[in-house]
């Protein structure tokens, strides 16, 4: 897995507090970045959070580019939709001549499933590789037929053969995504996806992205984390049990 934080709001603390400031006082537009020192800005960010006025923080944005992460993944993230924004490797038209795939921690480490799952996934392969052999066929005879020219019918036959072979392909598929979250989405989302009861994967991932996030935004992001890190766990008796723990690690993180 590769997390990478590629762009983001500059001076995004500066700039919530100024949208703070101009919230809770009477200058103008042109006065809200006067004054707005270190001191300043961490005051009216933690005035924020203990206010629980979180619409300030929607201000900002932070841009990630992942790969290494399987489809399994990427179908829960795509579940973030408020202030959030996505674009991801197509199957569509990208031909994978030979796809990489995730194996789960607990198959890899059992030596019949791992020989399975890899057995699995190159029978996966060889079928997507004869279903577009096959429809390729199919369909450049019918292109040419219609009066395509030869490069044209190859390029029209290739794209729609891919586009019904990929079904063959299965969740572990790894892919490609760029995406785009808005600070008060990124808190959502650190919430639901950093806790322990969060698909391992995704856990992965959120916990290497509030690890950058942390490192341009530290006083925004310093009480980000799952929702037993500042309070009592939600989940009741679907708790992990291990809220001190937890706390250990996103305090350090």
């Amino acid at each position: 897995m590769k997390v990478e934080l590629i762009r983001f709001t500059p001076e995004p603390e500066k700039l919530i507090a100024a949208s703070a400031k101009l919230c809770y006082s009477k200058v103008g537009i042109d006065e809200i970045l006067d004054g707005l020192n270190e001191e300043r800005v961490s005051r009216f960010l933690e005035m924020l959070m203990e206010l629980g006025h979180e619409s300030p923080i929607e201000h900002v944005s932070f841009t990630f580019g992942v790969e290494g992460v399987s489809r399994v993944l990427t179908h829960q993230l795509v579940r973030h939709r408020i202030g959030c924004s996505y674009s991801q490797q197509s199957q569509r038209y990208v031909k994978l001549d030979q796809f990489e795939y995730i194996i789960p921690p607990q198959i890899a480490a059992i030596e019949e499933a791992r020989k399975l799952f890899i057995k699995t996934m190159e029978e996966d392969q060889k079928a997507y590789d004869k279903l577009v052999e096959i429809l390729y066929k199919e369909n450049y005879d019918r292109y040419i037929k219609e009066g395509k020219t030869e490069k044209k019918a190859a390029q029209m036959a290739e794209k729609v053969s891919i586009e019904d072979a990929r079904y063959v392909f299965p969740n572990a598929c790894e892919t490609k995504i760029v995406f785009t979250m808005s600070a008060r989405a990124l808190y959502n989302f650190f919430r639901t996806r950093c806790c322990e009861r969060a698909q391992w994967e995704i856990r992965d991932m959120a916990t290497e992205m509030l690890k950058k996030v942390r490192e341009v935004a530290p006083i925004l992001f310093k009480n980000a984390g799952p929702c037993c890190l500042n309070g009592p766990c939600p989940e009741g008796s679907m708790s992990c049990g291990k809220t001190s723990e937890v706390r250990e690690k996103f305090n350090n993180l």
